[in-house]
């Protein structure tokens, strides 16, 4: 049992440190801040901000699909 919960919490560790990574980077802060921003509005929030992490966490891990920004080439390039 004890090894199952520990595989389990090492999942959602790997997934879930590179969203406030991502965002610390985006706002130029610390993660650590971030991460305790998400801690502290999802205790006020009774758990609500959950679903928008999790939603961003899936979009950065599939973010491959949701690029699609063009390169614009130059006359030079043809």
């Amino acid at each position: 049992m004890k090894r199952t919960l520990q595989k389990i919490a090492f999942f959602f560790e790997m997934r879930s440190f590179g969203v406030c990574a991502w965002w610390a980077t985006k706002l130029g802060i610390q993660t650590n801040k971030v991460r305790l921003g998400f801690i502290y509005a999802t205790c006020i929030g009774l758990g609500s901000p959950l679903i928008p992490y999790l939603i961003m966490a899936w979009i950065l891990e599939h973010k491959h699909y949701f690029q699609f920004k063009s390169k614009k080439r130059s006359i030079w390039e043809l």
